[in-house]
């Protein structure tokens, strides 16, 4: 009972991210041993399935198959470049922001997939072909760092530096070979739908429009419905003002403090944008660092 309840407390203090990649790892496993011991697949609903009267029956697919994976090597690499990308993004934006990309990048990949399927003349592998993977939404944040930042780097074998867009540009390469080859077409035309969400939405970014504020509202409409309601009732206190001659409110000082905040990060951005993530000086690190915690 001690191995649960420790494994429950590492899981609650991982970070969103962190808990994405948990899900993955256990979804996996399970689904491993229910198809090694029972050959039963028992994710068979949460994947997304091509043909469109199938998706019709099971419109959730569209965001489940972002959490189910076909091999060891599939997972490793789709939660590695999770994490490192999860890692940038969050010391940089709101964790919700950066939610909006991957998930919204997984629904776009779903889809392309899925209009692909049904509209082009595409030899998919199958007829009862289907899609799993969180590739599309990994994608997304790949070409959405690419775009925003691209001069950021990534420190690999902890012995030289790439750049990300470099490191974009050859994925992305070497999926349109792959592609055209006729090798997994289905799986690529679902990467570059996720290549295409974080694309269009870094340079909107770069605008001044956050184009997922919509999908954000509305996921945390949905979730809202899943939170316990309370019955307690909130009893207001009346205060009694006091004028002070010299004094300046709180709700002003608290706005301008954010408003000071928003500039330094603003900065900072600019900074990484035009110099790289290498760039920054330490205490502009740390300061990252902090507001990715807020």
């Amino acid at each position: 009972m001690s191995t649960i309840q420790d494994l429950k407390y590492k899981f609650n203090n991982l970070d969103v991210f962190g808990k994405i990649i948990a899900i993955n790892v256990v979804v996996f496993l399970v689904g491993l041993i229910f198809k090694s011991l029972l050959r039963f697949n028992v994710f068979g609903y949460f994947e997304l399935p091509s043909d469109i009267m199938d998706f019709v029956f099971q419109p959730w697919s569209l965001i489940t198959y972002g959490f189910l994976h076909n091999g060891l090597f599939h997972l490793a690499f789709n939660m590695l470049f999770l994490y490192y990308l999860s890692r940038m993004t969050m010391n940089l934006f709101r964790p919700k922001m950066v939610l909006n990309i991957y998930f919204l990048g997984i629904i776009c990949g779903g889809v392309a997939y899925l209009a692909a399927a049904n509209l082009l003349p595409l030899s998919f592998s199958g007829a009862k072909g289907i899609l799993i993977g969180a590739s599309a939404g990994v994608s997304a944040m790949l070409l959405f760092v690419a775009a925003y930042m691209p001069n950021s780097e990534i420190r690999l074998f902890g012995s030289f530096n790439v750049k990300w867009k470099h490191i974009a540009m050859v994925i992305v390469g070497l999926d349109l070979f792959r592609m055209m080859m006729g090798l997994n077409q289905g799986g690529y035309i679902a990467h570059f739908g996720g290549y295409l969400l974080g694309y269009f939405y870094a340079t909107n970014l770069l605008k001044g429009n956050d184009i997922g504020i919509g999908f954000e509202r509305m996921m945390d409409s949905f979730m809202s419905w899943f939170k316990p309601k309370s019955h307690l009732k909130t009893v207001h206190k009346t205060k009694t003002k006091t004028k002070t001659k010299g004094t300046t409110s709180t709700k002003t000082k608290t706005g301008s403090e954010a408003l000071d905040k928003q500039k330094k990060i603003d900065a900072i951005l600019d900074k990484i944008s035009k110099s790289g993530y290498e760039s920054l000086t330490s205490k502009e690190k740390e300061f990252l660092f902090k507001v990715g915690k807020d």
